[in-house]
C-alpha cells in the first residue's frame, strides 16, 4: 500500500515537471524576443564588445596604466570624509526609520489607517534614486558636503523605514498581545516587546546600509557631493586617468573592507 501511494506521487511530480519546463521555455523565449527587440531599437550591437574590443584595451593599458597612487595618500581625509557621510546617513536615517516604522507596523500603529499613509510614502521615497535626490537638492541648495549627506540620507531613510516595517511585521506578536493584556503603554510595548524582538534584524540592515552608503556616496560625490567622488570626477574630466585609476581602485579596497567588516558584524549579530 505504501509502495503504491509512493508511485502515485511520483507519477504526480512527473506530470508536474513537463508544465514546469514549458513555462521556463516560454520564459526564456520572452525574454530572448525582449532582448532583441531592445537591441534593434536602440541599434546597440552586444557583439562588438567581444569583436572589437580595442578601443577597451587601448584605454586600459594606455590610460589606466600605470596607477598613480601618489594621489590617493593626498587624499585620504575626502576618503575619510566618504566614510564619515556613508556611517553618519546609516546612522541619522535608523532612528528616524525606526520611529516612523513603528507607526506603520500593522501590529504597533496606534491608528490603523496611518500604516497605509506610511507605507505608501517610504514607497514613494523608495523609488526615486538617491542619484536623483543629489540633483534636485543641488539645484535647489547648491553643492556641498552637507547637501549631499541630505541626499544620502533620505535614500537612506526610505529603504529602512520599508526594512524596519517588515521585521516588526515578521516578529510573533505573543510578547505584544502579553504585554497588551497587561495594559502597558504604547511604549512600553515597544521598548519591550517589538526591540528585543527586533534587534537583530535592526542591526543587520543598519550594516547593510552603511555598505550600500559607501559606494552611493562616491556617485553622489561625483555629481557635486563632496568626499571622494568630487576628486574622482576632477581627474576624470582633466584627463588624468593615471590618477583617477588610482582613486578607482581606493573606492573599491574602501568597498571591499567596509564589506568583509559588515558581512561579520552582520553574522556575529545573527548568532548572538
Amino acid at each position: 500500500m505504501v509502495h503504491k501511494e509512493t508511485t502515485d506521487t511520483q507519477k504526480k511530480k512527473t506530470k508536474r515537471n513537463p508544465r514546469g519546463s514549458h513555462a521556463y521555455e516560454v520564459l526564456l523565449i520572452i525574454a530572448a524576443v525582449l532582448f532583441i527587440l531592445a537591441t534593434a531599437y536602440t541599434q546597440y550591437n552586444p557583439m562588438d564588445i567581444i569583436l572589437q574590443p580595442q578601443n577597451f584595451i587601448s584605454f586600459i593599458t594606455n590610460d589606466f596604466f600605470p596607477v598613480d597612487f601618489s594621489k590617493v595618500f593626498n587624499n585620504l581625509d575626502t576618503i575619510f570624509m566618504t566614510i564619515q557621510m556613508a556611517i553618519g546617513a546609516a546612522f541619522i536615517s535608523a532612528i528616524l526609520a525606526f520611529i516612523t516604522a513603528v507607526f506603520g507596523s500593522r501590529y504597533t500603529a496606534p491608528f490603523q489607517p496611518l500604516t497605509k499613509i506610511i507605507r505608501g510614502f517610504a514607497s514613494f521615497l523608495r523609488n526615486i534614486p538617491s542619484l536623483v535626490w543629489a540633483f534636485i537638492l543641488f539645484m535647489s541648495l547648491g553643492v556641498g558636503t552637507g547637501v549631499g549627506f541630505v541626499a544620502l540620507s533620505i535614500s537612506t531613510y526610505s529603504f529602512l523605514v520599508r526594512s524596519f516595517i517588515e521585521t516588526i511585521d515578521e516578529v510573533s506578536t505573543d510578547s505584544i498581545e502579553a504585554l497588551t493584556s497587561c495594559g502597558a503603554s504604547f511604549w512600553q510595548k515597544i521598548f519591550q516587546g517589538v526591540i528585543p524582538s527586533c534587534i537583530q534584524g535592526f542591526l543587520s540592515w543598519f550594516l547593510y546600509c552603511i555598505e550600500v552608503n559607501i559606494r552611493d556616496s562616491t556617485i553622489i560625490g561625483m555629481v557635486g557631493g563632496g568626499g571622494i567622488g568630487m576628486v574622482l570626477f576632477t581627474y576624470i574630466k582633466s584627463f588624468k586617468y593615471h590618477s583617477a585609476s588610482g582613486i578607482i581602485l581606493a573606492v573599491a579596497l574602501m568597498v571591499i573592507i567596509v564589506d568583509v567588516l559588515t558581512n561579520y558584524l552582520r553574522k556575529v549579530v545573527e548568532t548572538s
